[in-house]
């Protein structure tokens, strides 16, 4: 049978979650976000209700849509029973199966990312169409195995591999569907291809072709790189149930004055301009996160989590899109954005500070910080950069040397907000590379 599958790609976080068209009217929806815009987008094309809503694993890098589908659509939430979810759902173990109409679902017990990972077979009849892998077996990798805790990392691995060989015991032919793609930091090599099959994952995924269990944890457990800290608590707020939402996420308008007083109050300014906007004229103190895909995670890596925040955006720039990443990982403390932007704050004689772009030329006698992941700094950086991750910089700013600084990363988002993570710790010497390595190693050589 050909299987009706709706991939929903989330470019920010890398993720994929599904909707299964069930042919009656009714959907299968597996790891879906609480940002539903995908979904209630696909459903209304189709003319679906979401009647199951499928749970992988306790997702560490969004909160979870199911329980919103039970509430507002009467989704049956399934889920693994290890999780100890604190709402209402089917708890299934391993080799329990629910009847989705003509299709049914089977649980197959896959720990390694997380200790409750369940991965689902799809079967139509007796023959396997599909499994939904969650964080377990990827297009060309597996999930990483360190987000429980530290102690546990070897542990998991080692069930990791396990449930890898588990899964390439399937058939050939069954497609592999996993939530975790190229750009998530639950690891994935980067590439174009979301899904695979069993048969292709046996003749193409480096982590199958290991050797043994020893040479697996040593691949999967060397060096996966960082992540955001929200990392560490979404998964509890994901097993209680993330609160629902009455409605989509709304921003009031605020004066400049009552801006003020919010800021005197603790509140912190969000400023999500382009580069060059913020570059050119801020509110002292705002954080620089411009609005891209990967805004969300940039969010929850730099800003403490129950931070009220205050939104300065171009009028061109979606608040809806704002405020829903924002939501995606939990951060519903957006009391409100400026009304008229900037331009408003200086009408109302409030002063803009300003961080200025320098030309790659200009890097002489300062000290050049590169806030690339540690990964992109190994595969080539400029001569005497000082690596220091973005995802630091919240702890470390205000510990970094005062002297001349040039903060570079690949294009300048993550740079400016460094460099406005600084200005804020009181830095006051700070300026940013207008391009990236390639940009500023051309200047040294031509110099």
């Amino acid at each position: 049978m050909a299987v009706d599958l709706i991939p929903l790609v989330d470019e920010g976080l890398g993720n994929n979650s599904y909707l299964v068209d069930l042919g009656d009217g009714r959907a299968l929806a597996v790891d879906v976000s609480r940002d539903l815009r995908a979904v209630r987008a696909a459903t209304r094309r189709r003319g679906l209700r979401v009647a199951f809503a499928a749970e992988t694993h306790l997702h560490s890098d969004f909160l979870s849509g199911a329980v919103q589908l039970a509430a507002t659509d009467g989704a049956r939430v399934l889920a693994s029973a290890a999780g100890e979810r604190d709402f209402a759902h089917s708890s299934l173990r391993d080799g329990d199966e629910a009847d989705l109409g003509g299709l049914r679902l089977r649980a197959m017990a896959t720990p390694g990312h997380t200790h409750e990972h369940l991965s689902y077979l799809l079967l139509d009849g007796d023959v396997p169409v599909g499994v939904f892998t969650g964080g377990s077996l990827l297009v060309g990798a597996a999930a990483r195995s360190d987000l429980v805790a530290p102690e546990e990392t070897q542990s998991l691995a080692r069930a990791q591999y396990a449930s890898l060989r588990r899964l390439t015991r399937l058939a050939d032919d069954v497609e592999v569907w996993p939530t975790h793609g190229a750009g998530s930091f639950c690891t994935a090599p980067a590439g174009l291809d979301r899904t695979s099959t069993i048969g292709r994952e046996k003749a193409t995924n480096p982590l199958l072709a290991v050797a043994d269990e020893a040479a697996f944890v040593e691949a999967v457990t060397s060096g996966p790189g960082s992540y955001p800290p929200y990392f560490l608590w979404l998964p509890e707020q994901n097993r209680l149930g993330p609160p629902l939402l009455d409605a989509p996420p709304a921003s009031a308008g605020l004066s400049a004055s009552q801006t003020q007083r919010l800021l005197d109050d603790g509140a912190w300014v969000l400023d999500v301009r382009p580069v060059a906007s913020f570059a050119a004229g801020h509110i002292s103190g705002s954080v620089s996160i411009p609005l891209r895909p990967v805004f969300a995670s940039w969010l929850g890596w730099l800003i403490p989590p129950g931070t009220r925040l205050i939104i300065v955006r171009e009028p061109a720039q979606d608040v809806g899109e704002i405020l829903w990443q924002a939501a995606k990982i939990g951060y519903d403390t957006i009391i409100g954005e400026l009304a008229g932007g900037v331009g408003a704050w200086q009408a109302a004689g409030g002063r803009l500070a300003a961080l200025p772009l320098a030309d790659p030329a200009a890097s002489s006698g300062r000290l050049v910080l590169d806030v690339r992941q540690r990964a992109e700094y190994a595969a080539g950086h400029v001569p005497g950069a000082v690596n220091v991750e973005l995802g630091e910089f919240a702890t470390v700013a205000a510990d970094l040397p005062a002297r001349e600084m040039l903060v570079m990363c690949g294009h300048g988002e993550r740079a400016m907000s460094a460099a406005s993570l600084l200005a804020r710790a009181g830095h006051r010497d700070v300026t940013v590379l207008a391009g990236g390595p390639q940009d500023l190693a051309h200047s040294l050589v031509t110099a």
